[in-house]
Formats: structure tokens, sequence, C-alpha cells
């Protein structure tokens, strides 16, 4: 009788351990299954393109990004509102005085528009760096992608190489790198200065890449301010120096 009641209780007592067992791993899933929705929550909906100013210009050389072009308005990153949905254009419907419509976000129909200024309130000449980096692209997307950066009325478009000739797409300027779709260097960025950006990204409808494979496909994207650049290329990292005060 006493074997009989051992192995019943050792039964019982092994049926709880199962179950507390299979309860800690759901709860483990169900918080890396939360962890993984939040972060992608972040990514994909806290604001597709943002701008970032390096805290070493505004801490040392007083250098401020705003929408509204004042100093009240002020800060080291500013966000673009997203739209859900984008189908292909031309660059031909973009309105002509598309960067005088004026700040902040002003997204049309099947395009992102973004308008904000870069303000140098400090007491002496600057160069900085601009860059664009593709953090993630959705079922490569970013073949037909474009970027146009209107700064101060002068206007560049930017787009990946041609799957073709490897050349520079028509009436477009060659991302720099896979994850680098722009990087240019700003001189002389004089005290009291204002430049005035105006970002805008659209599906090129007219690219050769622009085919149906690319419906359903995302991209995510940032702007970075700096006063240094540092090149990764296959021969080492490379830093363009400035000169310091």
């Amino acid at each position: 009788m006493s074997k009989s009641v051992e192995v019943k209780a050792e039964t019982v007592y092994k049926k709880k351990l199962l179950k507390k067992i299979i309860w800690i791993i759901f709860l483990l899933l169900i918080i890396f299954i939360s962890v993984i929705y939040l972060f992608l929550y972040i990514v994909y909906q806290g604001g597709r393109f943002t701008v970032n100013l390096d805290k070493n210009m505004s801490n040392r050389k007083n250098i401020y990004l705003s929408e509204n072009g004042k100093l009240s308005g002020k800060s080291r990153e500013l966000a673009a509102d997203t739209i859900d949905y984008m189908d292909n254009i031309s660059i031909k419907w973009l309105p002509e005085d598309i960067d005088k419509q004026g700040t902040g976000a002003h997204n049309g129909d099947n395009y992102i528009a973004y308008t904000f200024y870069v303000i140098n309130a400090g007491k002496e000449n600057v160069h900085y760096w601009y860059e664009i980096n593709v953090d993630d692209s959705i079922k490569n997307v970013d073949e037909a992608i474009r970027i146009m950066i209107i700064r101060n009325g002068k206007k560049v478009v930017y787009a990946k190489k041609s799957k073709l000739n490897g050349n520079a797409e028509e009436g477009t300027k060659k991302f720099v790198s896979k994850s680098i779709a722009v990087l240019e260097q700003r001189k002389n960025f004089k005290p009291n200065a204002k430049d005035r950006y105006t970002i805008v990204v659209w599906i090129e409808g007219d690219d050769p890449d622009c085919k149906n494979e690319l419906l359903g496909g995302e991209i995510k994207m940032h702007m970075d301010i700096t006063e240094e650049h540092t090149d990764k290329t296959n021969k080492g990292v490379k830093v363009n120096e400035k000169k310091r005060s």
C-alpha cells in the first residue's frame, strides 16, 4: 500500500512540475513576443524619417535644428509624419514649389515631404556633414526610391545605381552605398545663418526597377547632421579631419 501511495504522489508531483514548467515557458514566450512587438513598433511606427543632430555641435558650436526656423523651436531631433501607403509616381507630378509649402511635414499623395532648418547660433564658421541612412528596406523597395534634397533652393535627387549598367539613374546622383543614400558636406556655415532643407521621398514609377515585386515593401531612413564623418571602406576606417577650435 505504501509503495502505491509513493508512486501516486510522485506522479502527481511530476504532473505539477510539468505544468509549472509549461507555464513558465509560456510566460517567457509572451514576454519575448511582447519585446519583439515593441521593437518593431518603435522601428516602423515611431516615425519612419528622423533628423538627428550631433549633440557636440549644439553643446560646443551652438548649432540647432528647428522646424519653424526660430531658436524658440530649437531641437536636436526632429521627426517627420509618415503616410500609410505610397504608390509609384513620377517626379513630374511633384509640386514645383514643394520647398515653399510651409515647414514641418507637408506630405502629398504618394510622397513624403519635410522641411526644417539648421541654425548657426554660434560665433564661428562651421563645416558639417549631412547623411541619410537606409536603416531597413523590405522587398527591395529602395531600388526605386528617390530622395530629393533641396537646400536653400538648390535641388539634388538621389537614387540607387542602375542595375542595367551600374550608372546613376537619369537625373540623379548615385547612393553612396547600400546603407548610405546621401553624404554631403556643408562648408563655411556662417554665424547667424540658416540652412533651409526640404526632404522629399517617393517611389519613382519611371525607374526600370519599379516592378510589382515591390508591392508591400517598406523602407526606414534617418538623417544625421554631424561635425565629423567616419568613412568605413574596404581599405579601413578613414576619418575626415575637421578644424578644431
